[in-house]
């Protein structure tokens, strides 16, 4: 599959970047997506959410009625997880949502969803380019020049460069992330995948034939 290079403006020029088949049009595995969408999302959580059960519940542990012949149920103290106040029954507690998958898997998953990208013709390469200072308001007429101003667009570049993340983290819609470091998640998400030019050879090293 070829693209055609797009200046920074916007404009198409006269060269063709040809994208790896091995990586760009591979039979998309759904169910390796979803394992790693699934890995990514996991990864994410805090787990730090806690509850109290009748043991942490402050409150004294007296039988506050009798066992038998009240007509209502038993209750060993006021901390029984049926009063108000009570203990809570089978609440969460932290824990480690993160789970192993293999780097296979991982690495299928991410050739499926740019595979993906490509056949919905989502995929943009761009001359590569630098800001001289970070500024929203130009990252954000390069956007307008594409038309992509308004849509969730994941911008991949070759090499770290801080003018580019500064100059993007304030637009909502819009995440800055290097070749190497691009997963599953982050592609399904995005709307358009703009690759800076440099980066697809990051991309082949990281992917291709593995």
């Amino acid at each position: 599959m070829e693209l055609v290079v797009h200046k920074v403006s916007g404009e198409a020029t006269d060269r063709k970047v040809k994208l790896d088949d091995s990586i760009f049009g591979i039979e998309p595995n759904d169910h390796a997506i979803y394992l790693d969408a699934k890995h990514y999302m996991a990864s994410q959580r805090q787990g730090t959410h806690d509850s109290k059960e009748r043991s942490d519940v402050i409150g004294s542990t007296r039988k506050i009625k009798r066992q038998k012949g009240t007509g209502t149920a038993r209750a060993g103290s006021i901390k029984n997880p049926m009063f108000r106040g009570g203990g809570r029954i089978f609440g969460p507690h932290p824990r480690d949502y993160s789970f192993k998958l293999n780097k296979k898997v991982k690495r299928l998953a991410r050739k499926s969803a740019l595979s993906y990208k490509a056949q919905e013709n989502n995929i943009l390469v761009v001359e590569d380019f630098k800001l001289e200072n970070p500024k929203t308001k130009d990252f954000n007429k390069i956007l307008k020049g594409f038309d992509m101003n308004n849509k969730k667009t994941l911008i991949v570049i070759g090499n770290s460069d801080e003018n580019i993340y500064l100059s993007a983290r304030n637009l909502q819609k819009v995440k800055v992330m290097r070749a190497e470091g691009i997963n599953t998640y982050e592609i399904l998400n995005a709307n358009n995948i703009v690759f800076v030019e440099s980066s697809l050879k990051t991309i082949v090293e990281v992917f291709a034939n593995k």
